[in-house]
């Protein structure tokens, strides 16, 4: 792995429980994080914006050596007016881990660096991710097809050897995985890390509505939407959410990138989080709503069971 020894020996199994609009919060990222798993929120969760070094003071306070580090999810879109005041709070609570999100920016990686953080900056495509590096980033999300919320549309096959034909530092992978053994198979690929957010929805501690959860362990695959429809960014949802919002999910119009809204609580049409419920097509597997610790437990259990798997695997085939 090229993960830092100082994140990797705190882990009970190599993921981020990826960083969910309104859901994460820090019940979530406490349970998470304890169970051996990075624990992961955007900001702008924390409402209103005092609310975020509330946050940052009880993670600290709560979470010791022998847990996983959190991360904090920056909008770094010139649209987020808190921008500023969050990065600041970060360098202030020396915030671990930092993700950046739609657009790079070197201002914001230096500030990071400058206490010693780690900085991953998300991508939908190599370009993207050479530009994020370029600018500062210490290693790369990629987001692949199938992720939930803003996704891209590049197999993970093709998107991980294309970054790691270039680049050897940390790498996580996200869309699909909901699994140990889909963990394995990223790690197989050459990520370090899987990037899960979807399963996690599913689980006691998300600030989710309770339909939504449900709605999460009663679909599948066949039951998610990609539109820019309702962010100006494409991305994948639920169809059951679109339909319950007078929408048709199968025929669905675009919207231009200046539409983008990151603001959960205004009143009147539907929403996307709020209401439109966005998805991974990972969802298969999840099949009940579970405590976090349970959800990551579930996953270090099956990793295991597939790197075993994978153990006798040599010895069926021959040799060159």
């Amino acid at each position: 792995m090229s993960l830092p020894s100082s994140i990797e020996r705190r882990l009970s199994v190599p993921a981020i429980a990826s960083p969910l609009f309104i859901i994460s919060q820090p019940d979530l990222v406490i349970a998470t994080c304890r169970a051996g798993m990075i624990g992961a929120f955007p900001s702008l969760n924390a409402r209103p914006s005092g609310a975020l070094e509330e946050w940052l003071q009880r993670l600290n306070t709560e979470l010791t050596e022998d847990d996983a580090p959190f991360a904090v999810n920056l909008i770094v879109h010139r649209t987020n007016t808190r921008l500023d005041d969050d990065l600041a709070l970060c360098v202030k609570y020396r915030v671990p881990i930092v993700i950046t999100s739609l657009g790079a920016r070197e201002e914001v990686n230096e500030a990071i660096h400058s206490y010693g953080g780690l900085v991953l900056h998300d991508v939908i495509d190599d370009a993207f991710a050479r530009k994020a590096i370029a600018k500062g980033a210490d290693g790369i999300v990629a987001v692949a097809s199938g992720a939930g919320g803003h996704a891209g549309t590049t197999s993970a096959f093709a998107l991980v050897q294309e970054i790691r034909a270039w680049f050897d530092g940390p790498l996580a992978l996200s869309g699909t995985i909901a699994s140990g053994g889909s963990i394995v198979a990223a790690q197989a690929m050459g990520a370090d890390l899987a990037y899960i957010g979807s399963p996690f929805i599913a689980t006691e501690e998300a600030v989710a509505d309770a339909r939504y959860k449900q709605m999460i362990t009663e679909c599948s695959s066949k039951d998610i939407v990609y539109s820019s429809l309702f962010t100006g960014v494409p991305g994948n949802y639920l169809k059951p959410s679109i339909a319950a919002s007078g929408l048709d999910p199968d025929s669905l119009p675009s919207a231009d990138p200046s539409s983008m809204n990151f603001n959960p609580n205004s009143s009147g049409e539907a929403k996307p989080w709020r209401d439109i419920w966005g998805c991974g097509q990972g969802i298969g597997t999840v099949t009940e709503v579970v405590p976090a610790a349970e959800r990551v437990k579930q996953f270090a259990r099956e990793y295991r069971e597939a790197i075993a798997r994978l153990g006798d695997m040599p010895q069926r085939y021959r040799s060159l």
